[in-house]
């Protein structure tokens, strides 16, 4: 199964949710983190239910401090 991840191509075994994708990535933090699946913002209270399917595209976006 094929997705695109932050426009880089990433190959996944099996269908799975975004929660335990971050996990197989090895997110150790996911504080200020959010994630697009398809344009469409995935609250993080759905993390652990959304499935990811062959051809969607995720955006992850990390908060950082600065000025």
């Amino acid at each position: 199964m094929e997705i695109t991840i932050n426009n880089q191509n990433y190959q996944l075994r099996e269908t799975c949710s975004v929660e335990q994708l971050l996990s197989d990535m090895q997110v150790p933090n996911t504080k200020g983190i959010a994630i697009a699946v398809n344009q469409q913002i995935i609250p993080k209270s759905k993390w652990n239910t959304h499935s990811i399917q062959h051809g969607d595209q995720l955006t992850v976006i990390k908060a950082t401090q600065g000025g």
